[in-house]
């Protein structure tokens, strides 16, 4: 009966031990995914979209899904490119409401809104939504998908 009940201890110990390293484990990926999306606001906001796209992986394989589905890196930087000329259609960008899940060791989702400030002559603000699918690559956490949406105006929650 004791080695029963020194078996039972000795298990509740591991598991409340166990239990209390869980979080600090989960916010590290949560942390890094972060990073990348605060790096990417400063980097749109200095009117760098060189350095903004390193938050994508570089490959042809990335996903986009906006008003129409496109592929690759290059025609993601050739898109943000064109759609985004100007300092002035670029504006200033803000992400709310992120909220980073991670998946398994490698891979993560992230949702939030986003919010373009910009002039009448930059195009008027912009509002959406998003879901990110972030991986983790040697060079760091990345996205390898996107899911902007841009509801009709007024119809932002």
């Amino acid at each position: 009966m004791r080695s029963f009940r020194a078996l039972i201890i000795s298990v509740a110990f591991v598991v409340l031990a166990t239990a209390s390293l869980l979080p600090a484990q989960s916010t590290v990926p949560a942390n890094a995914i972060r990073a990348v999306l605060d790096k990417q606001v400063i980097d749109w906001n200095r009117g760098d979209l060189e350095s903004f796209a390193t938050g994508y992986k570089n490959s042809p394989d990335i996903l986009f899904m906006g008003s129409k589905i496109s592929r690759g890196y290059a025609q993601m930087v050739d898109t943000y490119r064109k759609n985004y000329s100007t300092r002035e259609k670029m504006g200033t960008l803000s992400f709310t409401a992120l909220e980073v899940q991670p998946l398994d060791a490698n891979f993560a989702t992230v949702t939030g809104n986003f919010h373009l400030e910009r002039t009448a002559a930059g195009g008027g603000n912009a509002d959406g939504y998003f879901l990110l699918v972030f991986e983790k690559t040697p060079g760091g956490w990345k996205i390898v998908r996107d899911d902007t949406t841009v509801p009709p105006k007024g119809k932002m929650r």
